[in-house]
């Protein structure tokens, strides 16, 4: 039977749990009936995300004029939307704790993924999207598949790396032809099996080819076009440049990127805090 990205994650899953806390507060969330302290029950089972939630709320990303010691104090006033948002990136980068520094360095991985996040909302409020918080959760989850071929298929995962860097190839390219997929398929359904929005999902598959996406498009090229900032930052690079066609796509204009790309790099220091242990 020919290797598919289900399998490879029917197989992962054994490694990877699932967002439990994210999934019990997600019902809390769609209960009329629940309330605040019921939301910071459920968190407070928790201790090691509490700590961190706590961490996080009180950094510089918020810069709240007082400080929040508690999870009933921070929903109150981050919101609960937010705090949603916060406590599934905390418990998808612990869901990944074990992978060793020998394939891939995590700390360098989830500032890649967590800048892309930073950049993706701050383009969704600069459109005047609804839910920026949404484009949070879709830029930080974009890559999550690689985390999943470097767990399951470690050496195939960076054969593919290699290839990529040493040649015209792309690694999508790379990774099709020599595993049969590429981390995009893996990571939508990855999303998938965890019970995430299918829209996050579809910002995986389609994330390098966001004019191909069948939905949810502009969520797709707005995290396209976060990646494109941050890869030009940690290449050292200018800002390459973007098909127009993606741009009008989430109405944003060429020339308002490199500001967008000052405002990320202004938060940058804030994602040690989604980093550091609790």
């Amino acid at each position: 039977m020919a290797l598919t990205p289900q399998i490879l994650v029917n197989k992962s899953l054994n490694l990877v749990s699932s967002p439990e806390t994210y999934a019990q507060l997600d019902a809390l969330i769609c209960d009329p009936d629940s309330s605040i302290e019921d939301m910071a029950a459920v968190i407070n089972t928790d201790p090691a995300l509490v700590s961190r939630l706590l961490k996080i709320v009180n950094s510089s990303f918020y810069g709240l004029p007082s400080k929040i010691d508690t999870i009933s104090r921070a929903i109150t006033i981050v919101g609960i939307r937010e705090l949603r948002v916060l406590v599934l990136a905390t418990s998808v980068i612990n869901s990944f704790r074990g992978i060793p520094s020998s394939l891939v360095n995590m700390d360098k991985f989830w500032r890649h993924s967590l800048a892309c996040a930073i950049a993706a909302r701050l383009i969704a409020e600069e459109t005047k999207q609804p839910e920026p918080e949404q484009f949070f959760i879709a830029g930080l989850l974009h890559n999550i598949g690689s985390l999943v071929l470097y767990q399951s298929l470690p050496e195939m995962a960076l054969e593919a790396m290699r290839s990529a860097s040493d040649s015209s190839e792309s690694l999508y390219e790379a990774e099709t032809r020599l595993i049969g997929f590429h981390h995009g398929e893996v990571g939508a359904v990855l999303i998938e099996n965890w019970g995430l929005p299918d829209k996050l999902a579809c910002v995986a598959r389609y994330q390098q080819y966001p004019l191909h996406a069948p939905d949810h498009k502009q969520l797709v090229a707005t995290v396209y076009v976060a990646s494109v900032l941050v890869d030009s930052v940690q290449l050292g690079q200018g800002i390459p440049p973007v098909d127009e066609s993606v741009l009008n796509l989430i109405n944003i204009d060429a020339l308002l990127l490199p500001v967008l790309l000052e405002r990320v790099n202004e938060q940058q220091n804030s994602v040690t805090d989604f980093l550091s242990e609790g």
